[in-house]
């Protein structure tokens, strides 16, 4: 049974987990340093808010088709060694990028190299995302792997919430400052991936590449309700609840206020998150794991509904970190569950898929919000996000009795 036989920081007694997460923290800020620098960039050069569309287009590209392979080499290959390879990876894209900035290279139009950065950044993320979450529950007992995911993603989201800061604090000192300071946080990275054992546990083989072989991830997920219904809930409560996209619209229009507004209201999910984290990370996870999921993603619902009404900056703020908070509860219950459910063999293909679907969602999400908002109007669409959340987690519930009635995590 997993229910977290360790507490709080028992965990970090795994000198591998510990490096790890370091890692994926150090990344993680890497990454966000990049997105504020790449998106000042590519603005500053082109003044065309298009060509920021252009951006999020490049770094989803490469996901959907890479979604066949990434998967399988995270089963067949070490998976300590696509971490090295994929940190590797991005520490020369900041660095390169940083030389091209301080050369000049770019003042004379060439967004189109920027492009191409993002494309090789999206296309490492595809393969370290499936191989790193696979890594990880290989150096730790299966008894904490709840607490093991909820420090990842506390750290996950400390890294979202401090990255963007500190992107921001560093572009007054020109383009080139944060993409240097993103290529250390990769460097660093890659040192804490090199230093890392090989985990003894590894997927048994070499099975041959076939359509069969690539498949299985997807395969696996359908006949597994308890999975397809976590996950395809997720896919459906993102998709039509997210209001991300929206927060210019709120900002200037509705609380008629600064950009800085824009920050902190950006920042303020990835704030519930990093608490809903820490207070499953240091506790044992005993409760209903099927009510758990649904009521998290219904309070998603109802907090997407509260923001939508709010006409002060404030309350906006609170209702966006209680909407964080649910889903990364949501983000806990499901991962832990897929880690869980899946043999080693397939999970580095089933965390593919995993890792596709939740960020198809986002990006479709964004879409979705935006279109909805041109046609109905922003709040109307917010409203109608935030209900189809609360119904989606009713009819999952109707539809999926093996993850309602689910009390513990095996």
């Amino acid at each position: 049974m997993v229910e977290g036989t360790g507490r709080g920081r028992d965990v970090f007694r795994h000198r591998d987990y510990t490096l790890y997460v370091l890692s994926r923290f150090l990344w993680g800020l890497g990454i966000q340093i990049m997105v504020v620098a790449i998106g000042w960039l590519v603005y500053s050069l082109t003044s065309d808010p298009f060509a920021l569309g252009l951006v999020g287009l490049a770094a989803f590209i490469p996901a959907v088709p890479l979604s066949l392979m990434t998967g399988p080499v995270a089963d067949r290959y070490d998976r300590r060694s696509i971490m090295i390879v994929c940190c590797g990876t991005m520490t020369v894209v900041a660095l390169a990028m940083a030389g091209l900035v301080g050369a000049g290279v770019l003042a004379g139009g060439a967004v189109w190299i920027v492009y191409v950065a993002v494309f090789i950044i999206g296309s490492a993320r595809s393969f370290a995302n499936p191989a790193g979450h696979a890594l990880m529950m290989s150096i730790v007992p299966e008894g904490e792997y709840p607490a093991a995911l909820a420090w990842h993603n506390s750290l996950v989201q400390a890294s979202a919430i401090s990255g963007p800061v500190i992107g921001g604090l560093l572009l007054p000192l020109g383009s080139l400052a944060p993409f240097v300071a993103a290529g250390a946080a990769f460097a660093a990275a890659t040192l804490l991936s090199i230093m890392l054992r090989r985990p003894e546990r590894r997927a048994a083989g070499k099975p041959p590449v076939t359509i069969e072989m690539l498949l299985a991830g997807y395969r696996f997920i359908w006949r597994c309700p308890v999975i397809l219904g976590a996950m395809s809930l997720d896919l459906v409560a993102v998709l039509l609840g997210g209001v991300v996209a929206l927060l210019p619209v709120f900002v200037q229009d509705v609380y008629e206020t600064g950009p800085w507004a824009l920050g902190v209201l950006r920042a303020c999910p990835a704030v519930g998150g990093l608490v809903a984290s820490l207070v499953v990370a240091n506790t044992a996870f005993t409760w209903h794991v099927g009510r758990t999921m649904f009521g998290s993603v219904a309070v998603f619902g109802l907090a997407t509904i509260g923001f939508g009404l709010s006409t002060h900056f404030l309350f906006a703020a609170v209702f966006l970190i209680i909407l964080g908070g649910a889903d990364i509860l949501s983000v806990l219950v499901r991962q832990t569950l897929i880690q869980v459910e899946t043999p080693d063999a397939v999970r580095g293909r089933v965390l593919a898929v995993h890792t596709i679907v939740a960020g198809t969602s986002n990006e479709l999400g964004e879409f979705r919000a935006g279109t909805m908002a041109a046609l109905i109007g922003v709040v109307p669409a917010v409203l109608f996000g935030g209900a189809a959340a609360i119904a989606a987690s009713a009819l999952w519930m109707r539809m999926f009795p093996e993850l309602r009635t689910r009390a513990t995590f095996r």
